[in-house]
Order: C-alpha cells, then sequence, then structure tokens
C-alpha cells in the first residue's frame, strides 16, 4: 500500500471512530483508531477532518472539548429540528427528570430523590449509574447522588456544579412564560 493510500485508510478510521463512539475520544484511542501509532500524524488527520466536516457538513461538527478529548456532534443549533426524527431518547422522560433533578439539587441523597420521584427512582438511578453520568458515595446508610464528568461532557456542560445551577435556574427564569422543555421537566419535579 502506498503512503497516500495508508493516509486515507487512517483517515477513514478516525472518521468511522469519531462517528461511531457516540461520546468523546481521548486522543489517545484516536491515535488507536487510526492505526498510525503517530501523534503528529494522527493530529494532522484530524486536523483534516475538522476542516472538511466544516466545509462540507452545515449540521455536524467536530470539536475538541476542554478537556482535549473530540467529538463529532451534531451542531446545537440543529438539536430541536431532528428531535422527532431520532429513533430513540437517550433517557426515558421520567429518567431524564430524576437526573435533572440530580443535577439541580446535587448532591442529593436517596431518600431525597425518593421522597420527590417516588419509588421509581431506584430504577432510574440504576440506569443513571451504568451510563455513568451519576456516582454515589456512601453516608452512613444513605448514598448521596452527584453529577458526573462524563454528564457534562455527554451533555456539553462546562464549569462547575455551582456555575450549572446558577445557568439551569436562570434559564428556567428566562422561559417561565414560554413552553420550554426544561421548564416543563423542572415544574414536574417541584
Amino acid at each position: 500500500m502506498t503512503k497516500i493510500e495508508n493516509m486515507s485508510e487512517a483517515t477513514a478510521r478516525i472518521e468511522a471512530a469519531l462517528y461511531s463512539a457516540g461520546r468523546p475520544l481521548k486522543f489517545e484511542d484516536i491515535i488507536r483508531a487510526s492505526g498510525t501509532e503517530s501523534r503528529t500524524k494522527t493530529q494532522e488527520l484530524l486536523e483534516s477532518i475538522m476542516k472538511k466536516t466544516k466545509n462540507a457538513f452545515k449540521a455536524l461538527e467536530v470539536v475538541i472539548l476542554p478537556d482535549g478529548s473530540y467529538v463529532m456532534q451534531l451542531k446545537p443549533e440543529y438539536s430541536s429540528t431532528v428531535k422527532r426524527y431520532a429513533s430513540k431518547p437517550v433517557l426515558p422522560n421520567a429518567t431524564l427528570k430524576t437526573l435533572s433533578y440530580i443535577a439541580y439539587m446535587q448532591p442529593i441523597s436517596s431518600k431525597q430523590l425518593v421522597e420527590t420521584r417516588g419509588s421509581g427512582v431506584y430504577s432510574h438511578l440504576k440506569e443513571l449509574r451504568q451510563l455513568d453520568y451519576i456516582s454515589h458515595q456512601n453516608v452512613g446508610r444513605l448514598k448521596i447522588y452527584s453529577t458526573t464528568e462524563k454528564f457534562q461532557k455527554y451533555f456539553g456542560i462546562q464549569g462547575d456544579v455551582e456555575d450549572l445551577k446558577q445557568r439551569l435556574f436562570s434559564k428556567i427564569r428566562k422561559t417561565a412564560s414560554r413552553t420550554n422543555p426544561m421548564q416543563k421537566i423542572v415544574t414536574e419535579i417541584n
């Protein structure tokens, strides 16, 4: 195989990894996917893919996240457009409501969650732990839940927990007069 064919294959492998992962990939993962074993070559290929994606697609992008990982994603402004075409939501509404409540109230105990969300919260917690969106600490007999770094990466949240709470609260206040999915979730939670 010629050098050009090798680079073409490496590019295709990186594209395939970014497309199929459905999550941010660390640079080391992308190097492995490329098969080049070269940081420099992989970086060059990634930059080329990012430029091609930007020029060829209007709704898709490959971006570098603050932690240095890469993700192929739908541009945020197109999320509402494709919502009805998506084959399956990432999380059922009830589980998403539990997750948003944890994100807003964290750290929060399982007891508080059950009192607010009902006994169905146990299955939500199990699913959210399996997805690594939440973690818990044992404090005596209670479990105290909070969101994880993976939750922040997946939902594109930057900053600390207090910043997240402020932004959620601010967004809810601004959209109180409009029908907004997040407003509905928080209203139903409370």
